[in-house]
Protein backbone atom coordinates (compact mmCIF):
# COMPACT_ATOMS: atom_id res chain seq x y z
CA UNK A 1 0.00 0.00 0.00
CA UNK A 2 1.73 3.06 -1.00
CA UNK A 3 1.80 5.77 1.82
CA UNK A 4 1.04 9.77 2.16
CA UNK A 5 4.34 11.07 1.68
CA UNK A 6 4.40 9.01 -1.69
CA UNK A 7 1.86 10.80 -3.13
CA UNK A 8 1.30 14.05 -0.92
CA UNK A 9 2.34 17.70 -2.67
CA UNK A 10 5.74 18.40 -1.00
CA UNK A 11 5.26 22.53 -1.91
CA UNK A 12 2.85 23.93 0.55
CA UNK A 13 1.47 27.56 0.18
CA UNK A 14 1.22 28.92 3.89
CA UNK A 15 -0.23 32.00 5.25
CA UNK A 16 0.09 33.80 8.71
CA UNK A 17 -3.25 33.72 10.69
CA UNK A 18 -2.74 37.83 11.21
CA UNK A 19 -3.13 38.12 7.14
CA UNK A 20 -6.26 39.63 5.74
CA UNK A 21 -8.93 37.10 4.18
CA UNK A 22 -8.08 39.66 0.65
CA UNK A 23 -4.31 38.30 1.03
CA UNK A 24 -5.73 35.10 1.13
CA UNK A 25 -7.88 34.71 -1.95
CA UNK A 26 -4.99 37.04 -3.36
CA UNK A 27 -2.42 34.09 -2.39
CA UNK A 28 -4.87 31.26 -3.81
CA UNK A 29 -5.41 32.91 -6.94
CA UNK A 30 -1.94 33.89 -7.72
CA UNK A 31 -0.75 29.71 -6.82
CA UNK A 32 -4.12 28.36 -8.24
CA UNK A 33 -5.18 26.83 -4.77
CA UNK A 34 -8.12 25.58 -3.08
CA UNK A 35 -6.93 25.81 0.44
CA UNK A 36 -3.45 27.43 2.28
CA UNK A 37 -1.80 26.50 5.30
CA UNK A 38 -1.96 28.65 8.35
CA UNK A 39 0.87 28.97 9.77
CA UNK A 40 1.28 28.26 14.03
CA UNK A 41 2.06 31.23 15.99
CA UNK A 42 4.51 29.23 18.21
CA UNK A 43 5.64 25.31 18.29
CA UNK A 44 3.32 24.55 20.82
CA UNK A 45 0.40 25.89 18.39
CA UNK A 46 -1.45 23.79 15.91
CA UNK A 47 -1.81 24.26 12.23
CA UNK A 48 -4.47 25.33 10.55
CA UNK A 49 -6.22 25.42 6.90
CA UNK A 50 -7.89 27.78 5.26
CA UNK A 51 -10.24 26.82 2.14
CA UNK A 52 -12.24 28.80 -0.56
CA UNK A 53 -15.62 26.98 0.96
CA UNK A 54 -14.56 28.58 4.65
CA UNK A 55 -13.89 32.39 2.26
CA UNK A 56 -17.18 31.42 0.31
CA UNK A 57 -19.43 30.70 3.07
CA UNK A 58 -18.20 32.80 6.03
CA UNK A 59 -16.90 35.89 4.40
CA UNK A 60 -18.56 36.33 0.82
CA UNK A 61 -22.25 35.04 2.17
CA UNK A 62 -22.59 37.73 4.82
CA UNK A 63 -21.27 40.43 3.05
CA UNK A 64 -18.08 40.73 5.09
CA UNK A 65 -15.19 43.05 4.25
CA UNK A 66 -12.19 40.72 3.45
CA UNK A 67 -9.86 43.19 3.27
CA UNK A 68 -10.65 43.34 7.31
CA UNK A 69 -11.20 40.09 8.32
CA UNK A 70 -8.40 38.35 9.31
CA UNK A 71 -7.43 34.55 8.48
CA UNK A 72 -7.49 33.71 11.68
CA UNK A 73 -11.31 34.65 12.23
CA UNK A 74 -12.55 31.82 9.42
CA UNK A 75 -10.32 29.36 9.90
CA UNK A 76 -10.61 25.51 10.76
CA UNK A 77 -7.68 25.17 13.61
CA UNK A 78 -6.66 22.74 14.62
CA UNK A 79 -7.26 20.81 12.01
CA UNK A 80 -6.85 16.70 11.18
CA UNK A 81 -3.35 16.06 10.21
CA UNK A 82 -1.93 13.23 8.70
CA UNK A 83 1.20 10.79 9.26
CA UNK A 84 3.41 10.58 6.21
CA UNK A 85 3.63 6.76 7.10
CA UNK A 86 0.08 6.48 6.73
CA UNK A 87 -1.73 4.37 4.04
CA UNK A 88 -3.23 6.09 1.29
CA UNK A 89 -6.42 3.76 1.86
CA UNK A 90 -6.37 5.00 5.72
CA UNK A 91 -6.33 8.37 4.20
CA UNK A 92 -9.00 7.99 2.11
CA UNK A 93 -10.46 6.69 4.65
CA UNK A 94 -10.14 9.00 7.07
CA UNK A 95 -11.32 12.11 4.49
CA UNK A 96 -14.31 10.11 3.89
CA UNK A 97 -15.36 9.64 7.25
CA UNK A 98 -14.32 13.18 8.37
CA UNK A 99 -15.71 14.87 4.77
CA UNK A 100 -12.84 16.75 3.90
CA UNK A 101 -11.02 17.27 1.02
CA UNK A 102 -7.23 17.84 2.25
CA UNK A 103 -4.93 17.67 5.15
CA UNK A 104 -1.39 18.84 5.79
CA UNK A 105 1.31 16.08 6.05
CA UNK A 106 3.06 16.40 9.43
CA UNK A 107 5.62 14.83 11.47
CA UNK A 108 7.13 17.06 13.85
CA UNK A 109 7.13 19.81 11.28
CA UNK A 110 5.25 20.66 7.98
CA UNK A 111 6.28 18.02 5.40
CA UNK A 112 3.65 18.15 2.68
CA UNK A 113 -0.33 18.28 1.96
CA UNK A 114 -2.06 15.20 0.86
CA UNK A 115 -5.74 15.96 -1.02
CA UNK A 116 -8.42 13.91 -2.58
CA UNK A 117 -6.95 14.96 -5.96
CA UNK A 118 -3.77 13.37 -5.09
CA UNK A 119 -5.03 10.50 -3.72
CA UNK A 120 -7.52 10.15 -7.36
CA UNK A 121 -4.32 11.13 -9.68
CA UNK A 122 -1.14 9.79 -8.12
CA UNK A 123 -2.01 6.91 -5.67
CA UNK A 124 -2.06 2.73 -7.01
CA UNK A 125 -5.52 1.86 -5.93
CA UNK A 126 -6.59 1.26 -9.39
CA UNK A 127 -3.97 -0.94 -10.76
CA UNK A 128 -3.43 -2.39 -7.71
CA UNK A 129 -6.80 -3.04 -5.62
CA UNK A 130 -6.67 -4.41 -2.19
CA UNK A 131 -9.00 -7.58 -1.91
CA UNK A 132 -12.13 -7.74 0.71
CA UNK A 133 -9.64 -10.50 2.57
CA UNK A 134 -6.10 -8.54 2.03
CA UNK A 135 -8.14 -5.24 3.97
CA UNK A 136 -9.82 -7.73 6.94
CA UNK A 137 -6.12 -9.17 7.84
CA UNK A 138 -4.99 -5.74 8.01
CA UNK A 139 -7.36 -4.53 10.03
CA UNK A 140 -7.24 -8.00 12.18
CA UNK A 141 -3.62 -8.52 12.15
CA UNK A 142 -4.23 -11.16 14.92
CA UNK A 143 -7.11 -13.32 13.04
CA UNK A 144 -5.74 -16.92 12.58
CA UNK A 145 -6.45 -16.53 8.80
CA UNK A 146 -4.27 -12.91 9.18
CA UNK A 147 -0.95 -15.18 9.15
CA UNK A 148 -1.40 -16.12 5.50
CA UNK A 149 0.68 -12.50 5.10
CA UNK A 150 3.14 -13.20 8.03
CA UNK A 151 6.98 -12.60 6.66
Amino acid sequence: MMKAEEIMTREVVTVPGYATVAKAVALMKEKNLRALIVEPRSEEDPYGIISETDIVYKVAAYGKDPKVMRVYEIMTKPCIVVNPELGVEYVARLFSQTRIRRAPVIKGKLLGIISVSDILKKSDFVEKPKSNFEAYCEENPSAPEARIYED
